[in-house]
């Protein structure tokens, strides 16, 4: 893992160190995730682009930390934890959760002056001001929540089946739906960046429909792009949406002062 020396190592995970690198690619995990979902995607994206896992607490190497069931708390502790790291320009990725998170973190940094995403990538997820999918989760029975996990296909069956792992993985899981759900949105004013909103075809979360609302969070270039599967189709259309998301970060790069 890449270090600053600074306790800030406890909130980034860059599985393949890039000091040479141009530009730092922040991922945001899914309600339940960790930064490990996206430790594989530094072989595929281009050289000059360092991945930096966000690291919550209460998964993984931070599970004995309480994790965070408010959006506020959450985003204001990621932007002390990342701020060493942005002496690069860069952007975030968030899926789901992910993508709320990225959105008020990049809020959070523009009020406190820091530097700024050069673009924001939105993944799987309606913008802030509409609900945030066709069912709330916040407050469902176990049996109901193993259900729609089971249905959305982010998690293995065989996690679902074993009550150890159940009983690690669904207080996390509700604290997240917390933050994604729960939070009162706040309108602001346009970011500057561009955004890219990435959803699945068969995503009853986040139609096409959906992502194009995120068209009037930024005054800068926006695009959607579709592909096949439903909520979790970052993994299963996982080849196709690295390559445009890798042709996007190249376009960014060429667009860095020399």
């Amino acid at each position: 893992m890449t270090s600053t020396g600074s306790s800030s190592d406890t909130w980034v995970n860059c599985p393949r160190a890039n000091p040479a690198a141009r530009l730092r690619l922040f991922c945001l995990p899914y309600a339940g995730g960790g930064a490990i979902a996206y430790n594989a995607w530094q072989r595929q994206l281009p050289a000059h682009v360092e991945l930096c896992a966000l690291k919550l607490p209460g998964r993984e190497a931070r599970v004995r930390e309480p994790p965070f069931d408010r959006l506020t708390p959450l985003v204001q502790a990621l932007a002390n934890g990342i701020a060493p790291w942005l002496t690069k320009p860069f952007g975030f990725y968030g899926h789901s959760l992910g993508a709320l998170v990225s959105l008020e973190l990049t809020r959070e940094l523009r009020r406190r002056g820091a530097p700024l995403p050069r673009h924001l990538f939105i993944s799987g997820r309606r913008p802030p001001h509409m609900p945030p999918g066709p069912e709330r989760l916040h407050g469902v029975s176990d049996r109901e929540l193993v259900a729609w996990l089971r249905r959305t296909g982010g998690t293995p069956d065989e996690v679902l089946r074993e009550p150890e792992l159940l009983a690690m993985i669904l207080p996390v899981l509700r604290a997240d739906i917390s933050v994604n759900e729960c939070g009162p949105f706040v309108e602001e004013d346009p970011l500057d960046c561009p955004i890219s909103a990435f959803g699945g075809l068969e995503d009853e979360r986040a139609s096409r429909a959906d992502l194009e609302a995120w068209r009037q969070y930024t005054r800068g270039p926006f695009r959607v792009e579709m592909f096949p599967g439903g909520h979790f189709f970052v993994q299963s259309a996982r080849e196709p949406l690295l390559r445009s998301l890798s042709a996007l970060l190249d376009d960014v790069v060429r667009e860095l002062p020399a």
